[in-house]
């Protein structure tokens, strides 16, 4: 995955220098919106170098400059801002919009910035500037698994994640709620990994993260349910496809037993859980949790165990487990941070999600057409084709139908087909679109 890199030394370190955490009721405001493109090229950036191997520039100027504080602030701002003011937004009787392209970028944001932590968090460095915010993170991620194991729990199957250039297509509000059902998905599994690095790390981190972890979050129980229900798997006409690397992808029956990236992260998970000695002295295990984490024995077959041998003493820890009587609770006086950030933005905003709606519909997200063609030539100098190929792993899909797709559309570079026909079929969706990329590209030229 080699190129021209997305931004130049200076460019990042000026894009990082000028983050800051937004008022909620300024998300989707002109200023909002120049963060976002600054999120989106840094997090592009920092994707190109660890996949190639380079300097992480963007891990380390995100640490020197304080600023992953500011990025998980932003991170429960928007999620706040998709559960109390976008479903009001929705409701208003006088919002029709010529676009739903700008409310997309907003839902899209909160998918940068997880993707974003999930590629630097891995660094030790990373977690531990994450300063008093290492619990809101926490709960964030526990919050994200939690409606994971519900919906797949209820049967309700993972989505195909959808990327930013389809939602450059006007569409319905209804359309743009499915759009973002399908980023939430994306959005948990990238949690896990969050998660797991966090797990890493606990022995550098406050004693109230691994006391949120294990005993007010239960987060080993949590991750028995999601082995259980292993909502990254399902089977589409009798085929088994797995989630990885953000697409669905079919598995040959050779490949079956296989360990994905998303297997690996939560085993590595409750091994650090149920083993790391920090975390071993505050787990209060009881007869309920003996019950789910011996569950776990069922899992570890002879195969599991060859792709992660370190699985092997998790095993013997569960075999001991298994034949032992529950230490008796701990008792003490326990002195704990609490999280902040969502209780803080919910408490400034509280009754004031309608006025919110209404403030940002007028200001942010009915624009002009002159405004729209503007955010199409942003959004064509943003995304670059040559660099977004190389972010995804697999071969495109159909914009129709959803297949394999080796066509794209001449006009806007953006959408995919796999034949003349879906081209056609899809045309009337895509052409306002269409319209708005091809020019805002050609304008690129010009100034060129």
């Amino acid at each position: 995955m080699e190129g021209s890199p997305v931004l130049l030394y200076g460019e990042a370190e000026g894009m990082v220098q000028s983050l800051q955490s937004f008022p909620l009721r300024e998300t989707g405001s002109g200023g909002w919106f120049r963060q976002h493109e600054y999120m989106e090229k840094l997090n592009m950036q920092s994707i190109l170098n660890a996949s190639s191997g380079q300097e992480e520039i963007i891990k380390d100027l995100l640490v020197t400059h304080g600023k992953i504080p500011t990025l998980i602030r932003e991170l429960i701002s928007v999620e706040i801002w998709k559960m109390k003011v976008f479903p009001v937004l929705c409701q208003l009787q006088d919002f029709h919009p010529r676009s739903t392209f700008p409310l997309y970028m907003v839902i899209h944001h909160e998918a940068t910035i997880i993707n974003l932590l999930e590629t630097i968090f891995y660094h030790k460095d990373v977690c531990e500037s994450t300063e008093d915010l290492a619990l809101d993170l926490t709960d964030y991620c526990h919050r994200k698994l939690i409606a994971l194991v519900s919906r797949s729990s209820a049967g309700i199957p993972g989505q195909d994640r959808m990327l930013p250039a389809a939602a450059s297509e006007t569409s319905s509000l209804e359309d743009l709620k499915q759009q973002a059902e399908a980023l939430e998905f994306d959005i948990a599994v990238k949690c896990i990994s969050v998660l797991r690095y966090i797990t890493d790390h606990t022995d550098s981190l406050p004693l109230s993260v691994t006391t949120r972890l294990l005993n007010t979050h239960n987060l080993p129980c949590v991750l028995v349910e999601l082995l259980q229900n292993c909502p990254w798997s399902r089977r589409i006409k009798g085929q088994l496809q797995k989630y990885e690397s953000g697409r669905w992808v079919s598995v040959p029956a050779e490949d079956q037993q296989k360990m994905t990236k998303l297997d690996g992260q939560v085993w590595i998970s409750l091994y650090n859980l149920l083993l790391r000695p920090e975390c071993q002295q505050k787990y209060n295990i009881n007869n309920f949790i003996k019950g789910q984490l011996v569950k776990l024995r069922s899992f570890l077959t002879d195969v599991l165990v060859d792709q992660l041998p370190h699985l092997v003493e998790l095993q013997r820890f569960l075999s001991h487990l298994s034949v032992s009587e529950p230490a008796p609770p701990q008792k003490g006086l326990i002195l704990e941070q609490v999280p902040e950030v969502w209780d803080a933005i919910v408490r400034e905003n509280s009754g004031k999600w309608k006025a919110i709606a209404k403030h940002q519909v007028k200001n942010a997200f009915s624009p002009s057409e002159e405004d729209l063609h503007q955010q199409a030539q942003r959004w064509a100098q943003t995304y670059s084709m040559d660099v977004m190929e190389t972010l995804v792993p697999d071969k495109p899909k159909c914009g129709s139908c959803g297949s394999e797709a080796s066509k794209r559309c001449s006009r806007c570079q953006s959408e995919w087909y796999c034949s003349r026909q879906c081209q056609v079929q899809h045309w009337e969706k895509h052409k306002k679109s269409c319209d708005l990329v091809s020019d805002a590209m050609k304008k690129l030229k010009e100034e060129r």
